[in-house]
């Protein structure tokens, strides 16, 4: 009985979570950073709501170059 009891709760779990992302719903637009430096794309940020024409740059730290550089927002 125990193992029946974990099954239907792992069951209603499932379900509760393909009610939340439905087939209409939009995935959410991401920003890929890229290093000034070596070109190396190293992080992906989640969009602004906002409609800005100005590209994201910001100072991260590159693996590659293994310092911190400026990154800048690529198409």
């Amino acid at each position: 009985m125990l193992a029946v009891g974990k099954l239907t709760a792992f069951v209603i779990g499932v379900s509760l979570y393909k009610d939340k992302c439905r087939k209409g719903d939009k995935m959410a637009k991401k920003v890929v950073l890229s290093c000034e430096k070596c070109g190396t794309r190293n992080y992906s940020l989640p969009a602004s709501k906002d409609s800005t024409t100005a590209r994201m740059e910001l100072k991260k730290y590159c693996s590659h170059c293994n310092e911190h550089t400026l990154h800048k927002q690529t198409r």
